[in-house]
């Protein structure tokens, strides 16, 4: 039997998929290049995948463009919830952490707990937990920005659609009570000793019911790493996510397709199945790139040693 190429270290970064307004498609693919060249900087100095997705989603976690960290939507009872994870290819190790309000970083929260004692904690023991080991915390009021006091204001007042899969459907022309983050941010990297990693990090859906947990967390439907097959991270509505576990499934493409192929083999069965509105980003472990998404705009960029500067998306798909 043939051996597989060696892999060759790249990186690719989403920010969110769902119907992003023309006024705010620059200042999402300038996020995810900015952090795609801070992971790509970490590989091409012969870093780890792990600290290479660190590098990025930390970085959108403190981009109030994003609905993650800063910038994060609020509940329907005015306040941010955070859910993040990390995946480690070598092992399948996952870290994750949901529903922190005062966490700094969820991301650095979520990987101090890979390869600890439990693989997620929540609320108030995961809150406990960063104290113990040493992370920043922060007010509540500290994540929220004027963009969100606003969407929440007219969420209450009844302008803001009921159906959470509005804004990931609706053009990005559409009404301005729509407007606004609606995803995460994730990253999937691949490091010369061939070592696969996926991360994420979210703020939630817009009024959603405090304790809600979507996809980002949860290992399979928010995001996948092995080594032996390859890494996704997901993105957009995260109950239609989780119930088609679309990281899992894209990775799965990968034994038979090529990275682009498996992003594309994977968003259109969750189509079909469960009418799930969603993006996806992924590697295989070859250091192959694909992604692929059903709603109006997905903020993508990726970065590998062919390559000057990080690609950014340019137009609607």
């Amino acid at each position: 039997m043939d051996k597989p190429p060696p892999p060759r270290p790249a990186v690719i970064v989403h920010g969110g998929a769902w119907a992003i307004p023309d006024d705010e498609w620059k200042a999402h693919r300038e996020g995810v290049a900015r952090a795609c060249a801070a992971a790509w900087g970490v590989l091409a100095a012969n870093g780890a995948a792990l600290d290479a997705v660190e590098a990025a989603v930390t970085l959108l976690e403190e981009d109030p463009t994003f609905d993650a960290g800063v910038g994060s939507v609020l509940t329907r009872d005015g306040v941010v919830e955070m859910d993040a994870a990390v995946m480690d290819g070598r092992d399948r190790g996952v870290g994750a952490v949901a529903c922190v309000r005062t966490i700094r970083s969820p991301f650095r929260a979520a990987r101090s707990l890979l390869h600890a004692e439990h693989v997620m904690l929540m609320g108030e023991g995961a809150e406990r937990w960063a104290r113990e080991q040493g992370l920043a915390t922060c007010d509540n009021a500290d994540f929220v920005v004027e963009r969100e006091r606003r969407r929440f204001e007219a969420m209450r007042a009844g302008a803001v659609p009921a159906d959470p899969r509005a804004a990931f459907d609706r053009r990005p022309s559409g009404p301005p009570p729509t407007r606004g983050p609606r995803g995460t941010v994730g990253c999937v990297a691949i490091d010369r000793g061939g070592n696969i990693a996926a991360g994420g990090s979210t703020g939630g859906t817009p009024g959603k019911r405090s304790g809600r947990v979507g996809d980002t967390p949860i290992p399979g439907a928010g995001l996948w790493a092995d080594n032996r097959e390859g890494g996704a991270a997901c993105t957009g509505w995260g109950e239609g996510i989780l119930r088609m576990g679309l990281a899992r499934t894209a990775v799965s493409h990968l034994r038979d397709a090529s990275a682009q192929d498996a992003a594309w083999l994977s968003i259109r069965e969750m189509d079909a199945r469960v009418s799930g509105l969603a993006g996806v980003i992924i590697l295989s472990r070859d250091g192959s790139i694909g992604f692929g998404f059903n709603t109006p705009r997905m903020a993508v960029s990726y970065m590998d040693g062919e390559l000057a500067d990080p690609w950014v998306i340019g137009n609607d798909r």
